[in-house]
């Protein structure tokens, strides 16, 4: 069944839904209802000859150029040429599809002004599988995502490129094999169809939605970790974090006791009085990445189904109104914030892997988790690899929401660079994969060593990582192993086998 289309209500889920997975969309005939509107109020203002920023004014540094009926005919086309200014390789499509729909909900909204053959058009490339073709740099991250907008609209004239059925070509043969007609643009169309921060919404709703089942399985990888090392689990009864009160923690810690639920670690094996803090404090440094995740959610959500416009028109109180709600800094302040909080659950993923690894830490295992040790180093490289992707997380983890160069002759002399701050968020996230799935494989060498039961969730994590990567008795080459279980963490393989095991586990 198709997401409807409203303006309001649009979630992260629904966004997933049709950007990865192709759902379809549909706008709802009150949203069509408002978009009709919106444009009516528009063309009176037109043919009053009105002055409207962007519909007969230049933009930018610009504004205060009046054109002139001939102008205002060609100046749409013109600004979307213009704009069309990115660099690099084409975005991912499904990041471009998660822009699309961004777009079309701030249209149903009825303040935008376009007319509905605009949005309509968009909503037809998704159905259809028209995908333009963007290029993945471009964007300050306001007056919105200028210019991979712009590129998304130079196929509303018929131009530009798209991917389609697999092909690369250009954008007019996309739409006429799709069956979809080309629009056009007319006075406010193309300002309309760009003037918001909507691919890092869009790129963001993706990412977060990964990002929290991410979290999920580092509490997994966790669990087997302290089944391995023989841990105390009192720090994961519940009440001692219920009295601290933060929810994230006590999520966290519930999540981790039910995956080792049925070990004999849980009365029968002896164990420390304490354990070192990467084993003791996993609930709430993985709490507070959850925490914070909640907020970048509601930040995002809000900003996935608010007006990002300029300027935005009020039909019902006969207004047009100019400001500044494509500035992209409510939305890459969390975001950087959620590139900083994956690295913060990588480093302690990696203090746990020292710990398997090192048999001063590891209570017995052998060393760097080989029998062989001397003729064999077992997984000591392992340990290297995954430093060096949490040292590229943390290089990645500087803000770039602190990081404007003002442009357009100052007159967008503050931009939140949001962009880049989405793409280096998704690094992170694809290098976390990485950390995760070298804790995995030790996780499960170290289990092999013990003669005691793990838990439910902890044998069936454990099954699923030996589907992926057998045991290391001799020596072998790691890298096919660490690109593996670096595919299977993404895939949620791991998870997937848990939660089949012992139910759903909590993202919040």
């Amino acid at each position: 069944m198709a997401i409807k289309i409203t303006g309001k209500g649009l979630k992260i889920e629904d966004v997933y839904k049709v950007a990865v997975e192709g759902e379809k969309v549909e706008l709802h005939p009150e949203a069509i209802e408002r978009i009709n509107k919106c444009r009516g109020f528009v063309e009176k203002r037109i043919i009053a000859k009105e002055i409207m920023y962007g519909v007969n004014t230049g933009i930018g540094e610009f504004s205060e150029v009046v054109l002139n009926d001939e102008q205002v005919k060609d100046f749409q086309k013109y600004l979307i040429y213009n704009h069309s200014a990115g660099i690099g390789e084409p975005a991912p499509i499904e990041h471009v599809r998660a822009a699309m729909l961004s777009r079309i909900n701030v249209h149903a909204n009825g303040y935008s002004a376009c007319r509905p053959e605009i949005t309509q058009t968009f909503v037809d490339m998704l159905n259809k599988g028209v995908t333009p073709v963007v290029c993945v740099k471009g964007s300050v991250g306001a007056c919105g995502d200028l210019a991979p907008m712009s590129q998304i609209a130079l196929l509303l004239m018929g131009e530009g490129e798209a991917f389609y059925k697999g092909e690369r070509m250009p954008g007019k043969d996309a739409l006429e094999k799709a069956g979809i007609p080309i629009p056009g643009l007319k006075a406010r169309d193309g300002l309309a169809a760009i003037n918001g921060s909507n691919l890092i919404t869009g790129i963001g709703c993706i990412e977060l939605y990964e990002a929290e089942r991410f979290l999920k399985q580092a509490e997994v990888a966790c669990a087997m970790t302290l089944e391995a090392l023989m841990a105390n689990m009192k720090p994961y009864d519940t009440r001692l974090h219920t009295l601290r009160g933060f929810r994230g923690a006590i999520t966290s810690a519930e999540n981790i006791k039910r995956v080792i639920e049925g070990s004999d670690l849980l009365g029968k094996v002896k164990t420390k009085v304490q354990d070192a803090y990467s084993m003791r404090s996993t609930p709430q440094v993985i709490g507070a990445a959850r925490d914070q995740m909640r907020w970048t959610r509601e930040q995002i959500e809000i900003e996935l189904n608010g007006v990002g416009d300029n300027p935005i028109f009020l039909a019902d109180d006969e207004v047009v109104l100019t400001g500044a709600n494509f500035q992209g800094s409510p939305i890459s302040v969390p975001l950087d914030m959620l590139g900083a909080a994956i690295t913060m659950v990588c480093v302690i993923s990696e203090r746990r892997l020292n710990r398997l690894l090192n048999p001063a830490l590891s209570v017995g295992l052998p060393a760097f988790l080989t029998k062989g040790a001397g003729m064999f180093s077992g997984h000591m490289l392992s340990q290297y690899t995954a430093d060096m992707l949490i040292v590229e997380q943390r290089i990645l983890s500087m803000p770039a929401s602190i990081q404007s160069i003002p442009a357009a002759a100052d007159q967008e002399d503050f931009v939140s660079m949001g962009m880049n701050t989405a793409l280096k968020t998704r690094q992170i996230l694809d290098n976390a994969y990485g950390v995760l799935g070298i804790e995995f494989i030790a996780a499960a060498q170290a289990i092999d060593f013990r003669e005691y039961n793990v838990g439910k969730g902890t044998k069936a994590a454990h099954k699923s990582v030996r589907e992926v990567v057998e045991h290391l008795e001799v020596d072998r080459p790691l890298y096919p192993d660490h690109n593996n279980m670096m595919k299977a963490v993404k895939e949620l393989k791991m998870l997937n086998a848990v939660e089949k095991e012992i139910g759903e586990l909590k993202i919040y």
